[in-house]
């Protein structure tokens, strides 16, 4: 009898650690996620989001960016306010983590977009002057947890 006893409490601490367990795994969820822009003009999301299973997740990145390039002389200056050009567009990335304990902490960075068409003339550099990002999305796409991101910018160049 004692025998049976004792398996009968060892099968419920067993099973009540595996529903622990599952419940922990079940429930992702992002505990924080955080935007900036690089000195290149990139966005760059971290994030650390918990209650993960132990395969690896995969993530998306997207936003809307507005970046405004310039052309700048010799001297430094932007010499006619024609020589700009705001381009638009959707940027993206993606990426694979492992998970360690149960949860993921990491980046990922997209953008800016290119210049396009857009040249300057003999003697002066083309340059990001500012960039913006907006409706930007952070997805756990083995999930399907998502993530806003508040609204960020950068000016690089005063033109």
């Amino acid at each position: 009898m004692r025998r049976v006893a004792a398996s009968a409490v060892l099968a419920s601490a067993v099973l009540g650690f595996g529903v622990s367990q599952g419940f922990a795994a079940g429930a992702p969820k992002f505990h924080s996620v955080d935007s900036s822009v690089s000195s290149g003009g990139a966005l760059v999301v971290s994030f650390d989001e918990r209650g993960l299973g132990n395969e690896n997740v995969d993530y998306t990145l997207h936003a809307q960016a507005d970046a405004t390039y310039a052309c700048i002389n010799k001297g430094g200056k932007n010499p006619s306010a024609a020589n700009k050009r705001t381009v638009s567009g959707e940027v993206t990335d993606s990426g694979s983590f492992e998970v360690r304990n149960g949860r993921v902490t990491g980046s990922l960075s997209a953008g800016p977009p290119g210049p396009g068409t857009f040249s300057c003339p003999g003697g002066q550099r083309l340059v990001l002057a500012d960039v913006t990002y907006s409706d930007i999305v952070l997805t756990d796409t083995t999930n399907d947890v998502s993530a806003s991101v508040p609204d960020t910018s950068r000016t690089l160049v005063d033109v």
